[in-house]
């Protein structure tokens, strides 16, 4: 299913002209600089190709004859390479004069009897060429220092406007090379069903964050225990060549390395990529656009967020996405796949397919489920930034690095499946309120999320969601009461001591008291009522009103405390928490001080 989807992706960027999709036979590379050789192949001029980005240059992505699939071999490519192979010269490989070689033989080789002056120019090069001159040509390292290094290069012939791979010579000689290596055996193609010669080794897969610079596979077979039945390598898995090139094709244009590309992103260890089909080009276009806008939104982008919340809105009032105004269509297909390194192949994190509609529907329960009152955010946040969530803060950012891999790629796929979202998404939460102690809103409405949908889930006729969205009056669940309880003793001791207090009892006891509140709770009532008496001498009515608060809250709590709480019950206390700080802020006539130390948990 993935690979046919990706080979009829890639149909579909081969007919599209700006696609930038390399045809069969050619990928697309990075490319740094291009020598530019004389008739007698002499290397007059290198040229940097590189672009700049910001402060950094990024080579220049060209189409050229496929690259050898490399493991520990040395293989040469077609009229292009890095400098270990073009000039035997290289800060990084051991064996450049092995692989120098290698570059020249397959040339002499492809090359021979040709009369094409391009050709002829870089099989003279090749004559003339010693990694000494590297150092004394004025073209190469005196002209880019050690840039040059390990770069892949092309060839031009002076004076023409193509580089020496995009001639009709080498396209005919590069043809010829391809149609001479497949004496591969026939079979039946896996991916498209028809009988044609079946590719013994899958291009590789570049792109994946973790992954091998030099590409890593899906489909790979080398071992000794794949060939019980006879089949070497990739007979074990029949797909044609032309499918093969296909899928790989595609799946590297869509994990290529491009400040413009919008249909990949990464979240924690797993490389998602993403893309539409349907018959209109706009319609897939369009729908492409609103998966990134979910998925990978910028900060800034204000009309993506309106748009989304457009999208959402049409969904809860069951209208048809095409009323809005575009080419959305309720039917374009979505394909979401999530990859992750696994040594020298990739794992499946995730693969998910569905029509926009359904994926949209699933996106409105997911921030049904967040939901809370204030909002928990101004923008609607992405997978990223509810996986950062889990994470410890350094100083106020949190760090991609220490996201769970698996927690990341498994919350993206609830909210992709619209299935439960990782059990132990609660606990991380719940152990990151205890670490560092910090309630942030995104923190509560992602600990209410998993609450809410794995109740749903659970019946049908549940409402928890719905009671969870602000403070509940008339929710009785003891960890809930517990968190709204604790949250009112700390604002009874910040009306007693003043905001300049060092620490409050969040600071040292919120772990202990959500965990084991019956040996918590009695100590914290006994310092309040020391807090309320002195607060009587200076403020009997906000006393009074405070003691009032503590005491409905008591009582509607069980006569013996809970001697533990479970992880439910801690998110549920974090959840009471959060919800006794933001029904206080929201008192228009509230008789309580400002929380300025409680910049976490307010909204």
């Amino acid at each position: 299913m993935i690979l046919s989807a990706l080979n009829d992706y890639y149909q579909r960027l081969l007919d599209t002209e700006d696609s930038g999709i390399a045809p069969p036979g050619y990928s697309q590379e990075k490319i740094g600089f291009v020598i530019v050789l004389s008739d007698s192949g002499e290397a007059v001029d290198v040229v940097d190709l590189r672009t700049r980005d910001g402060k950094k240059l990024l080579p220049r992505t060209l189409s050229v004859p496929q690259g050898a699939k490399r493991t520990v071999g040395i293989k040469s490519n077609f009229l292009w390479d890095k400098t270990s192979y073009v000039l035997g010269v290289s800060l990084t490989s051991k064996r450049s004069d092995q692989e120098h070689a290698a570059f020249g033989e397959l040339h002499r080789q492809a090359l021979a009897g040709t009369e094409d002056a391009g050709m002829l120019a870089l099989l003279h090069f090749l004559e003339r060429w010693t990694p000494e001159h590297f150092s004394q040509n004025p073209h190469f390292l005196p002209k880019h220092g050690e840039e040059l290094y390990d770069a892949n290069l092309v060839f031009r012939l002076d004076g023409a406007r193509g580089f020496l791979h995009e001639s009709p010579a080498a396209r005919a000689s590069w043809a010829q090379q391809q149609g001479a290596v497949r004496a591969a055996a026939a079979g039946t193609c896996l991916v498209t069903g028809m009988h044609a010669p079946i590719a013994r080794l899958h291009p590789s897969i570049k792109g994946v964050n973790g992954a091998q610079s030099s590409g890593a596979s899906i489909v790979s077979f080398n071992l000794e225990s794949f060939t019980s039945y006879g089949k070497i390598q990739g007979e074990n898995a029949p797909v044609s060549e032309q499918a093969a090139f296909g899928y790989t094709t595609a799946l590297n244009h869509l994990l290529r390395r491009d400040t413009g590309n919008r249909q990949r992103v990464q979240i924690g260890d797993t490389t998602v990529v993403f893309w539409a089909q349907a018959p209109d080009k706009a319609a897939a276009g369009e729908a492409e656009g609103l998966i990134a806008d979910f998925i990978a939104q910028e900060d800034k982008d204000e009309q993506a967020t309106q748009r989304l919340n457009e999208v959402l809105q049409q969904v809860r009032q069951s209208r048809p996405l095409r009323d809005l105004e575009g080419h959305l269509e309720d039917g374009t297909q979505i394909y979401v796949l999530g990859l992750a390194p696994n040594a020298s192949r990739l794992s499946i994190r995730f693969w998910e397919t569905g029509s926009l509609r359904t994926f949209a529907e699933r996106l409105t329960k997911h921030y049904d489920d967040l939901e809370l009152r204030p909002s928990a955010w101004k923008r609607a946040p992405t997978p990223r930034a509810l996986a950062l969530t889990t994470a410890p803060l350094h100083g106020d950012f949190p760090k991609n690095d220490d996201v769970s891999p698996l927690l990341a790629g498994e919350l993206t796929r609830a909210i992709l499946t619209g299935q439960r979202y990782p059990y132990s998404l609660l606990g991380n939460l719940v152990m990151r309120f205890r670490a560092d102690g910090e309630i942030t809103p995104l923190r509560v409405a992602l600990c209410k999320a998993v609450l809410v949908r794995d109740a749903r889930l659970k019946s049908a006729d549940n409402h928890l969601g719905e009671k969870l969205v602000s403070l509940d009056l008339t929710n009785t669940d003891p960890g809930y009461l517990l968190g709204r309880l604790f949250s009112t003793l700390e604002n009874v001791q910040r009306a007693a001591l003043g905001t300049q207090i060092n620490a409050t009892i969040r600071d040292r006891y919120y772990g202990a008291a959500s965990a084991t509140p019956a040996s918590i709770f009695p100590v914290l009532l006994r310092n309040a009522q020391n807090h309320l008496s002195r607060l009587r001498k200076e403020k009997a009515g906000l006393a009074v009103t405070l003691e009032k608060e503590v005491g409905q809250i008591v009582n509607a709590l069980p006569i013996t405390l809970p001697r533990s709480l479970g992880i439910e019950a801690q998110g549920r206390f974090a959840i009471g928490y959060y919800h006794q700080i933001q029904a206080r802020f929201a008192k228009a006539d509230a008789h309580d001080i400002p929380d300025t130390e409680s910049t976490g948990a307010s909204a």
